[in-house]
């Protein structure tokens, strides 16, 4: 079973350890072929609070963590300043 990977934006980081991550889901619509845009929040461990607010990170699924988190930051794409 191959671990599961996502891609997304850090839009919360108030918490200790943890990010809120945004990923978007680009899919058309099965009618009317219309690109319809999903967003889905995880919260992601992150273990030395290096995520900020906009940077665009890659998450990986991982045992859980506590009730709500299940995934983790896997690396860090780019940061907001740099983008």
């Amino acid at each position: 079973m191959a671990i599961k990977e996502r891609v997304g934006v850090v839009v919360s980081d108030k918490m200790q350890k943890t990010v809120v991550v945004a990923v978007e889901n680009r899919s058309p619509h099965p009618k009317y072929g219309k690109i319809v845009v999903q967003t889905r929040r995880y919260k992601v461990h992150d273990e030395h609070s290096q995520c900020k607010v906009g940077d665009r990170v890659r998450i990986q699924e991982t045992r859980p963590l506590s009730k709500t988190k299940r995934w983790q930051v896997k690396d860090i794409l780019n940061t907001k300043a740099s983008v």
